[in-house]
């Protein structure tokens, strides 16, 4: 029987939608950073495609536990915006810059160890060259990344969303110029191959940061207990506080993208096609998954609003409204996996037996593409609650000691191959999503509220 939504739960899902879309669509534009590099230097041949591609891979491994670590940003800020505290959210914000600051010391660093250890890997002799040269200087955009994130969660936790929006379009745009540019040695400028790809990203991330730092100072020039009314100083008890509470959300995302990763190596030793295939099926899903990735940051800022505010029915009808708008998101993908696999598959192959094999691991997908949404918003608004350790543990059982031993085992040992991979992981996925719904429904009930500070 249809029950008709009530005006306030209407409300909030427009609210929701509002605030959604922009942040979405960055995400999506922020996948879309790596595609266009991949693709300007198609034509210099397999080489340049490896190194651009492996080299942002395993750089973005590094990035991922900073990225992860100040989405706590999204929990103190938007609290303290929903309770009417400017001046915290200043203070916030600064406090993510120092975090930030040291993190970037942090990967720069690794990154650095990492590319001396690069020829202990094995790579073919074509690919080390220039992945060596790419890397060394991709490394160098670690700084204005972390600062753009800070930036960006600070925004988007105040409602501030349709600029960062907008100036990710404008770093796509400076990307791709300047990759044509320096490439190929366009606007009189020296043809640098893989150099030049490795500099355009650098260029478009510190783009991508001043935009947002001139975003801030625009819409700050005339606030009461604006910036210039907050003295910026060292906190550390705050850097620790962010700390603290993002290392789990970092974590998490560390392990649900490397047991992507993990799954792609042993589909690597399946053979060429099945890691064809499964790069295929990979890229489309991930695409798909910016949508409810993007809800569940969105998520974060409604809830972690309404806790600032003490608003029990607020906070409840945030987390409930993302996860409906992903529901309808993802059942719609299942549909698309299901019924028309092949058209998907031949935008990025067309291999008959690449075609083959990704047909069924679609049809897998459609499988998990609900608890996957779920799961990917749940976190987002437990996240707002200030929780962020649980979905860190589930994200440990479900997938490393559940998904992937299940998949290992029906890949090599039942003969399934990359399917058997796929299987797994479906497993480990909905597992996941039902739980962390469980635990939404239940946290959200029983969060006690506290005074913002």
């Amino acid at each position: 029987m249809f029950v008709p939504l009530s005006e306030a739960s209407l409300t909030e899902v427009r609210s929701m939608t509002k605030l959604a879309v922009p942040v979405v669509l960055a995400e999506m534009g922020w996948f879309a950073m790596s595609i266009v590099d991949t693709v300007m230097v198609g034509p210099l041949g397999p080489s340049a495609i490896g190194a651009v591609g492996t080299g942002g891979i395993l750089f973005m491994t590094l990035m991922v536990f900073g990225f992860g670590t100040l989405l706590a940003l999204d929990t103190f800020v938007s609290q303290s915006f929903g309770a009417g505290r400017l001046d915290e959210c200043h203070r916030w914000l600064f406090a993510g810059l120092q975090l930030a600051l040291i993190l970037s010391v942090v990967v720069m660093s690794a990154a650095a160890a990492g590319v001396l250890l690069l020829p202990q890997f094995g790579f073919h002799p074509d690919l080390l060259g220039p992945l060596t040269t790419y890397t060394e200087r991709l490394v160098w955009s670690a700084p204005p990344l972390l600062a753009y994130v800070v930036f960006r969660r600070y925004l988007q936790a105040m409602n501030v969303v349709r600029p960062v929006m907008l100036a990710l379009i404008a770093a796509n745009l400076m990307n791709a110029l300047v990759n044509w540019s320096l490439i190929y040695g366009n606007l009189g400028l020296p043809a640098m191959g893989v150099t030049g790809a490795a500099y355009a990203t650098v260029v478009s991330r510190l783009v991508l940061a001043a935009s947002l730092l001139g975003i801030i100072l625009y819409n700050e020039r005339g606030r009461p207990s604006g910036l210039h009314d907050v003295a910026f100083r060292w906190e550390w008890e705050r850097v620790w506080r962010i700390f603290r509470l993002g290392w789990p959300a970092a974590l998490q995302i560390t392990l649900e993208v490397g047991v992507f990763a993990a799954a792609s190596a042993l589909a690597g030793r399946i053979g060429p096609l099945a890691s064809a295939a499964n790069q295929v099926v990979l890229n489309i899903a991930g695409f798909i998954f910016m949508v409810p990735f993007g809800l569940g940051s969105a998520a974060a800022v409604r809830v972690g609003q309404a806790v600032g505010r003490q608003d029990r029915q607020g906070m409840r009808r945030a987390g409930w409204a993302a996860l409906g708008l992903a529901s309808v998101v993802m059942a719609g993908s299942a549909i698309l996996f299901f019924t028309i696999p092949a058209t998907l598959i031949r935008i990025y192959s067309t291999d008959a037996a690449v075609i083959e094999v990704g047909i069924v691991l679609l049809f897998i997908c459609s499988v998990f593409q609900l608890f996957d949404g779920l799961q990917a918003v749940a976190t987002g608004a437990l996240r707002g609650l200030g929780d962020t350790r649980t979905a860190m543990v589930l994200n440990l059982v479900g997938h490393w000691l559940i998904g992937l031993p299940i998949g290992f085992l029906l890949c090599f040992n039942r003969g399934w191959g990359v399917a058997g991979l796929w299987t797994g992981l479906s497993i480990g996925l909905i597992l996941i999503g039902s739980a962390l719904l469980l635990v939404w429904s239940v946290k959200s009930r029983a969060t006690v509220f506290v005074e913002v500070s």
